[in-house]
């Protein structure tokens, strides 16, 4: 962690943004012309905050989360987390992808207690963690449950909490709840946050889904079409729990909408 000499002494430091972008550029060299998904996008992310970013289908949401997580290399730019230029995945950053993957021949637990055996942790105390955080989100009774024995909203709370168990300090999510029918995603949008609200982590969340992004959202980074760029950023300066039926929720809801509207085309 940065440190800052006051004196003679040294003392700790710690920073306001968890996660600074900085101009990146990622190209997609696989394809028979390659193509830049992402373009001098640059963001800052707070330490605690829930930050969204929204764009049109194709616009690079998937690959910004991918890049940040270290997963893969930026073309042109960089990402600091904690300060830290990032080269690879960490343990400080959790990644939940969009397709549910929970490994089908581990029940509930066994999938939770997974990256804690991946970790060198001890039998006894992988259980105690895993055993901890089930009870936290409510699914005690169903640890001992396979994947395809559990409802699509629960298998989505396993992931999530599969990635919170090994602690990490940022937590990214790419369209989690993108095949849930409404009703499971309000409740899902409803635990995200009842968790966010207990751990204090920062989390990082990719949508499409405008009314998604303000029940959630302490700010929201708005990307243009494809390649994604920056195109504003929003302050959600709303209390919460959220009635998405305010004029303040309907007007900031326009404002996305008339943004991402002007760049929706067809070619």
């Amino acid at each position: 962690m940065p440190r800052q000499r006051l004196g003679q002494e040294w003392v700790n430091r710690v920073p306001e943004y968890i996660l600074e972008c900085a101009k990146l550029t990622k190209k997609l060299n696989g394809l028979a012309t390659p193509v830049t998904a992402i373009e001098q996008l640059s963001f800052s992310v707070k330490r605690g905050e829930f930050f969204v970013i929204i764009g049109p289908s194709g616009c690079g949401k998937t690959t910004t989360l991918r890049v940040i997580s270290g997963l893969e290399p930026p073309t042109h730019g960089e990402i600091l987390l904690n300060g830290i230029r990032v080269s690879k995945p960490s343990p400080d950053c959790g990644l939940i992808p969009q397709e549910i993957d929970l490994l089908p021949w581990l029940t509930a637990q066994g999938n939770v207690e997974f990256p804690l055996k991946l970790a060198g942790i001890k039998k006894n105390e992988r259980e105690r963690k895993a055993n901890e955080i089930i009870n936290q989100v409510g699914l005690t009774n169903f640890a001992h449950l396979f994947p395809d024995e559990l409802s699509v909203g629960m298998q989505q709370r396993i992931s999530l909490t599969r990635a919170l168990v090994v602690e990490p300090q940022i937590i990214l999510m790419d369209e989690p709840f993108g095949a849930l029918d409404a009703q499971t995603r309000f409740l899902m949008q409803q635990f995200l946050l009842n968790i966010w609200q207990k751990t204090h982590k920062t989390f990082v969340l990719v949508t499409h889904q405008i009314e998604e992004a303000l029940l959630l959202a302490d700010r929201i980074l708005v990307l243009t079409a494809h390649p994604g760029r920056s195109k504003k950023e929003i302050v959600v300066d709303l209390g919460r729990p959220r009635n998405q039926f305010s004029p303040e929720f309907i007007l900031l809801q326009k404002e996305i909408f008339d943004l991402l509207r002007d760049e929706v085309r067809f070619e």
